[in-house]
């Protein structure tokens, strides 16, 4: 590698190059901060995420191949970039009071949430199968710390477990399918694979090499029958680490599965039909399953189950349309999630935790302005119109039947249909039952900004969905 090969490597690595070196001079910082200056950690780790914001922006103009063709900086990554570092900078604003009274306001809270972000933005510029698994891998250790710190309550601990077991095992499957497809191609870049297949693109070997690829990929997402771990982790992490998982990790993951589904090797497979059923499968499941909890946080961990169903059909139309309605509808589930798991973190306060549905009974009556941002988020998540989560399904099942996956758009209404009523459920819960007992929610100037945020991307996307729309496309096909 030449020196002006290097420089542009590096240079198109410079936001990942920001956040990697902010989070180790974070860490060196953090053992030096006296305790109780939390807000230190919170601006420090927010500001370092800016910077490499500010930095990707700055290099979106042109496409930047890097380190040999493992590594892209092209429009696609921004978009999903912009994604985690909107993920990450609530979750921090988010942490600051819940941080404190959970005991975990630690310096290496953030760094580890600071890592996770790196690998997230190295999954996102991945065009190798080697370099999806680095970055997959920093993303994915990161969140096993992370669902673990609450230390001293048992299910936490339960839920880091059963996360790092179950994740090994779909490391080791991704792995199997990486061997795989360099056995037979002789090369793991997305680009070089297909050029290396000199017979049947529907070889056996091929086809089964990318099916432990999906499977390794949509254990992260959540879909079925990888979607064990989810409901368990949901409940026992920190409420703020459960909100950022539910977003960020989820987009990391849809990032590499379009990248993969955008390679003309898995294109020329019928890799279609098993991501089909595996949508189907994972909507049903987590809309039906959702309908009996009485827990928030796991019916929220059902709901995303169901959201990343609904998000892998517009994986099966494929194409100009598909793609970008899976990035328009990870955008908008990134703000409409991070707003109503920000109602969660509100309610952690004195003894009432937030977690039990009917501890929101009569929430209307003592708190109007708050269950006012909690229907919108609900409806929103319902997907019921004119809310940005209409326009995210829409768009979805309009790409489904522009392809003639007319079936396929039939199922999914139905299933929205039935994971409208346990959004609603709670809707009557607050406005339609009687307050149990007085209570004051933790509304910090953090959790107010980030409720603020929500809000306005979650209807300013509704009033110009058109526009995000063309945003997504041009950020797939237009560098």
């Amino acid at each position: 590698m030449t020196a002006a090969t290097l420089f542009q490597s590096i240079l198109a690595s410079l936001p990942e190059i920001v956040v990697v070196t902010g989070a180790c001079i974070l860490l060196i910082l953090g053992q030096l901060v006296p305790k109780g200056q939390g807000y230190f950690l919170v601006w420090a780790s927010a500001a370092t995420v800016l910077v490499a914001a500010l930095a990707t922006l700055l290099l979106a103009g042109e496409v930047r191949p890097a380190y040999s063709g493992m590594f892209i900086a092209d429009r696609f990554a921004v978009f999903f970039k912009m994604v985690f570092y909107l993920s990450t900078i609530l979750t921090f604003l988010l942490s600051r009071k819940y941080a404190e009274i959970e005991g975990i306001a630690l310096s290496e809270y953030y760094v580890l949430l600071l890592f996770a972000l790196s690998g997230m933005m190295i999954m996102a510029s991945a065009t190798d199968l080697l370099s999806i698994y680095v970055g997959l891998e920093l993303m994915a250790l990161s969140t096993y710390v992370l669902t673990g710190f609450l230390r001293k309550e048992r299910r936490s601990n339960e839920a880091a477990l059963k996360y790092v077991i179950l994740g090994g095992v779909s490391t080791g499957i991704f792995l199997y399918g990486v061997s795989l497809i360099y056995g037979i191609t002789g090369t793991t870049q997305l680009d070089g694979m297909a050029a290396a297949v000199t017979g049947d693109p529907l070889d056996p070997g091929l086809l089964l090499a990318v099916v432990f690829i999906i499977a390794g990929l949509v254990f992260k997402v959540g879909a079925v029958p990888f979607h064990m771990w989810v409901p368990d982790v949901y409940e026992g992490a920190p409420t703020t680490i459960t909100a950022f998982m539910s977003v960020a990790p989820k987009a990391a993951g849809f990032a590499v599965i379009l990248r993969v589904f955008l390679n003309p090797l898995v294109a020329a497979s019928d890799a279609w039909i098993i991501v089909a059923v595996i949508a189907v499968v994972t909507m049903a499941l987590g809309s039906f399953v959702a309908l009996v909890q009485d827990n928030f946080k796991r019916l929220l961990a059902y709901s995303s189950i169901a959201h990343a169903g609904f998000a892998m059909f517009g994986v099966v139309a494929g194409g100009a349309d598909g793609i970008a309605s899976v990035m328009l509808y990870l955008l908008i589930y990134t703000f409409m999630n991070l707003g109503i798991f920000g109602t969660v973190i509100m309610m952690r306060n004195g003894d009432f935790s937030g977690e039990v549905i009917e501890e929101y009974a009569g929430f209307a009556k003592s708190h109007p302005g708050l269950a006012l941002l909690m229907l919108l988020y609900l409806f929103s998540l319902a997907g019921i119109p004119p809310t940005a989560g209409f326009f995210a399904k829409f768009y979805v099942l309009v790409a489904l039947i522009e392809r003639g996956f007319v079936i396929l758009a039939v199922i999914a209404v139905l299933l929205s249909a039935v994971a409208a009523y346990f959004y609603i459920r709670i809707v009557m819960v607050i406005y339609m039952r009687e307050p149990e007992r007085a209570f004051e929610p933790a509304l910090t100037p953090s959790v107010r900004a980030t409720l603020a945020l929500t809000a306005a991307g979650t209807i300013g996307i509704g009033l110009f969905p058109a526009w995000f729309l063309r945003l997504a496309q041009s950020s797939v096909f237009g560098g």
